[in-house]
């Protein structure tokens, strides 16, 4: 009976310790798009504590998806357990709806209009977080960027191709992001990569992704007499300018993988968070590529 009373409070103790507070907050309003964010912190928070946080973007082809998705929500749980705030942002979905989606029938010139608004919603996000770093006990030198698939290419454009696509980014020059975390995400091309803006950058990618490249290739493998045919630099080529660059990177490749690598690896966890602390917080320059086999 005593060993049961005390395993029952062990479980109280350690469940507790790691429950967090999710609060939501408008950061933008858009004509008629009022775009949230959650923000999630652990309960034990004391008002001196400043933690690192990850700022993600759902994907869904900027058609669907949202904020509070269960794997969105279990990955900010999941940090925030791991001494992280935790952010999943919502976004404007300009493609939803559209009969031309975001393929090879959607104009290049409208892809390229759906990242610029998307990039602008995940800076306007970000620089929300940075303005009220206290009030969310957040460390503005420790600022993780993060997304998947939609997100994924958002976060990379916003980081490495703002002053592309962004004729006021200006306006964001006080957001310095320690980190990027991208799953089968690309850039409208590696050139803008430089000394000066690479960061340590996380790369989830399938070899054979037909929606986004892994190597240098048409977004959804348009062909090039089709309307949205647009020319993506996707992982590879993104760890390849890192690495010339002498600056941090992990490549994750998955031979023979597809898009479904842009779900998230909650059994990679570890080695995610492992890699930001040593690369973007201790400076530790780490270079690594590690390519799998698909799994049958």
């Amino acid at each position: 009976m005593k060993k049961s009373f005390l395993f029952i409070i062990f479980l109280f103790l350690f469940f507790t310790g790691f429950s967090q507070t999710k609060k939501t907050y408008v950061y933008s309003i858009i004509g008629k798009d009022t775009l949230k964010l959650d923000v999630y912190t652990p309960d034990n928070l004391t008002a001196s504590d400043s933690l690192p946080v990850l700022i993600w973007m759902h994907g869904g082809s900027f058609i669907s998806g949202n904020r509070d998705n269960s794997s969105e929500k279990k990955l900010a749980e999941i940090v925030t357990q791991k001494g992280f705030i935790g952010v999943s942002i919502s976004y404007r979905l300009t493609r939803k709806g559209e009969s031309t989606g975001f393929g090879c029938e959607c104009t290049k010139e409208e892809k390229i209009s759906t990242f610029k608004n998307a990039i602008i919603d995940y800076l306007d996000a970000s620089l929300y977080i940075y303005k009220n770093s206290k009030a969310f006990n957040v460390d503005r030198t420790k600022m993780i960027a993060g997304g998947s698939s939609a997100g994924a290419e958002v976060v990379l454009n916003a980081v490495y191709l703002k002053d592309y696509f962004l004729k006021d980014s200006p306006k964001y020059n006080e957001l310095k992001f320690a980190g990027i975390l991208s799953l089968s995400g690309a850039v409208l091309t590696a050139d803008y990569i430089n000394k000066n803006n690479a960061i340590p950058t996380m790369l989830f990618h399938g070899t054979s992704d037909r929606l986004v490249p892994y190597y240098s290739a048409s977004h959804h493998k348009c062909d090039f007499s089709k309307p949205g045919y647009l020319k993506l630099d996707g992982s590879y080529v993104i760890a390849k300018k890192l690495k010339e660059l002498d600056s941090s990177y992990y490549l994750y490749a998955v031979k023979g993988g597809k898009h479904e690598i842009s779900s998230i690896p909650f059994e990679k966890i570890n080695v995610i968070l492992d890699f930001f602390n040593q690369a973007s917080f201790n400076k530790k320059k780490v270079q690594t590529k590690k390519v799998v086999k698909k799994q049958a």
